[in-house]
């Protein structure tokens, strides 16, 4: 009950429950008035890991080592064939200069070496243009390969240009 000597306090009527009607219920929740005198609940939930992907800006989700090596090899035929192109011509030149192997075969891994750091130029910039700035995701270097597999047939046709008797034929097959 309000206080009898303060008009402007809040009367309350205490009305008896009746049988079948349920009284409404208050509102929990009034603005600018605190819930004073009931315990306070403990946090169960804890506090969320933050990752330091979140630092970087880099939303991505971390994924496993062999997703990465598998979208790795998906187009990998293609440089596979390039290489081979390029090994059997390559072998071609070598064979036909009839002298020490060594000098041939460190020209041919250092090509290799290329096509390495060409690919490795392709899936770098592939990363920078279409998972940053265009947001897509990457499902494989079928574009990186590819861009390989070109360069080891140009090392491949370079190789054969070098070659005497195959240049010959290709002039005479022209009629050049």
């Amino acid at each position: 009950m309000a206080d009898q000597t303060q008009p402007w306090a809040e009367r309350t009527v205490e009305v008896p429950p009746q049988p079948g009607v349920v009284p409404p219920q208050r509102d929990p929740f009034r603005r600018g008035v605190a819930a004073v005198g009931q315990p306070r609940t403990p946090r169960t939930e804890q506090f969320p890991a933050v990752d330091p992907g979140d630092w970087t800006g880099d939303s991505s989700p971390r994924r496993p080592m062999g997703w990465h090596l598998a979208q790795l090899r998906r187009g990998g035929e293609w440089s596979a064939a390039g290489a081979l192109f390029a090994f059997v011509c390559w072998g071609i030149w070598a064979i036909s200069g009839r002298g020490n192997l060594a000098t041939p075969l460190l020209t041919f891994v250092l090509s290799l070496l290329t096509a390495a750091g060409l690919f490795a130029l392709a899936r770098l910039l592939g990363r920078l243009v279409l998972e940053r700035q265009l947001g897509r995701v990457r499902r494989s270097a079928r574009g990186a390969h590819l861009v390989t597999a070109l360069f080891l047939v140009g090392v491949g046709v370079a190789y054969l240009q070098q070659t005497e008797w195959v240049v010959s034929a290709w002039n005479w097959m022209t009629g050049n």
